[in-house]
């Protein structure tokens, strides 16, 4: 553990809850340890750490953030998301590499989510040149979390939406068993359809897609006919 996460350290295990962990660790299905610490108690202890012990360098973030990474409690990992997210104004496109290791280690919804939606997204929104060169090694990688990443990324870019990328992007995935790719096509649709949700009709309309899929892209839509 580096220097900068042993108070942070000393915080979480004093506030360690043990009759909260099993439950938080049961329903990630039993991949990550917890200290049991619920996320608004564990947003309070993060900003009373920054508070008292400041950003750290930018030079010093990717050290700090592999080391969080690293650690097997998962309030660590929400600690370096927290943090990626504070600091991002600071980035250059060099971060996408490790952005990209994130999404491949200790991989679930919750991380993955985060890193696709505000991360990239927000890096790619700054450096769009940069869009092809990695979605497309994703698209081809046959990994489920960075396929997920490819069409999650635009999931707050409401009228800035490339929906000639995005409508690539699904019909290359929609025949996959997935359960975690179906649900990103039908949540990435289901956002957009707050923007235009013609479009999203028409697409469900004219496309195969799986019926989670479906039913998730139009839920808004549904909802608001009632």
């Amino acid at each position: 553990m580096v220097e900068y996460l042993k108070c942070l350290s000393e915080k979480y295990k004093a506030n360690a809850n043990s009759e909260n962990a099993l439950p938080m660790k049961k329903y990630m299905r039993n991949q990550f340890e917890f200290f049991g610490i619920k996320n608004p108690e564990r947003k309070i202890i993060d900003k009373q750490f920054f508070a008292e012990n400041g950003l750290p360098e930018i030079s010093d973030l990717e050290k700090i953030i592999k080391s969080a990474w690293n650690l097997p409690e998962r309030e660590f990992q929400y600690f370096a998301m927290f943090l990626l997210d504070k600091m991002k104004k600071q980035f250059d496109e060099k971060v996408l590499n490790l952005l990209e290791y994130l999404t491949l280690e200790k991989s679930w919804w919750d991380s993955v989510d985060f890193l696709s939606a505000n991360m990239f997204g927000y890096m790619f929104q700054r450096f769009p040149v940069l869009i092809p060169e990695y979605t497309e090694n994703w698209m081809a990688s046959e990994n489920m979390w960075l396929q997920r990443t490819s069409i999650l990324f635009q999931l707050k870019y409401k009228e800035a939406t490339d929906l000639e990328l995005l409508s690539n992007f699904i019909h290359q995935l929609s025949s996959s068993k997935e359960f975690f790719i179906q649900k990103a096509i039908g949540w990435e649709l289901r956002e957009y359809s707050k923007t235009n949700p013609q479009w999203v009709i028409d697409f469900v309309e004219n496309n195969k897609l799986a019926s989670l899929s479906k039913r998730e892209a139009l839920k808004v839509i549904n909802r608001n006919k009632k």
